[in-house]
């Protein structure tokens, strides 16, 4: 009866890392607002936005976190962590050293999450294919190695963004469907996490679609 009930609502938290400038908060208002904003601040701390997704006829609330990726706000780290079951490791393909980056971000993610955590290697900015430093080649590699998801998106034209998070959402619903994240740990995130989703704006509903590695 409990894993029923625990069933009737899904609320998936999903964090997003990377370099700063990446293009993380872009991504963000763009699958949860359709905005872009040219004149994007560097995010300081941390913030979040809610979507409502559908998978198999099941309304899913995707809360997604976006953090600094400045070092000076690494005190958050652990909070911003807690509870992930999903999570956009992010970088630009127009900077390598934002690719290099990666690996520090996944030792990271591993760190502090101690759930399983589905996890999608993003190589943003793809509308600035004429100076790209890193290739589709070496993303796809990168991703092979680590044993994550990949795709290339643009924020700013709207290129497989909402397609990125709805991969990620799919992959944190199968594993809840083969009961990966009924743990007691699991469900007291959930529930605080519940409580917390009272501060964050429900956004229109989107029909995911179905997407595989």
């Amino acid at each position: 009866m409990e894993e029923e009930q625990v069933g009737e609502e899904y609320l998936f938290k999903i964090v997003v890392t990377g370099d700063s400038a990446v293009g993380k908060s872009n991504l963000l208002s763009r699958f949860a607002r359709d905005e872009f904003d040219h004149n994007s601040k560097a995010t300081i701390g941390v913030e979040f936005q809610t979507q409502v997704v559908e998978v198999d006829g099941k309304e899913i609330k995707a809360q997604v976190w976006d953090t600094a990726g400045q070092e000076r706000f690494r005190a958050v780290t652990s909070a911003y962590y807690r509870g992930a079951v999903g999570a956009l490791v992010v970088y630009d393909i127009s900077r390598n050293t934002t690719f290099v980056n990666i690996k520090r971000w996944l030792d990271e993610l591993n760190t502090h999450c101690d759930t399983t955590v589905a996890r999608m290697l993003v190589g943003n900015k793809c509308d600035l294919e004429n100076i790209r430093d890193v290739s589709v080649e070496d993303g796809k590699n990168l991703a092979e190695e680590e044993g994550l998801f990949f795709i290339e998106t643009s924020a700013l034209d709207s290129t497989n963004v909402k397609t990125a998070f709805e991969i990620v959402i799919r992959e944190i619903y199968k594993n809840v469907s083969r009961k990966v994240l009924y743990s007691d740990s699991y469900k007291a995130e959930l529930s605080v996490n519940r409580i917390s989703l009272a501060n964050g704006t429900d956004m229109s509903k989107q029909n995911a679609s179905c997407c595989s590695r």
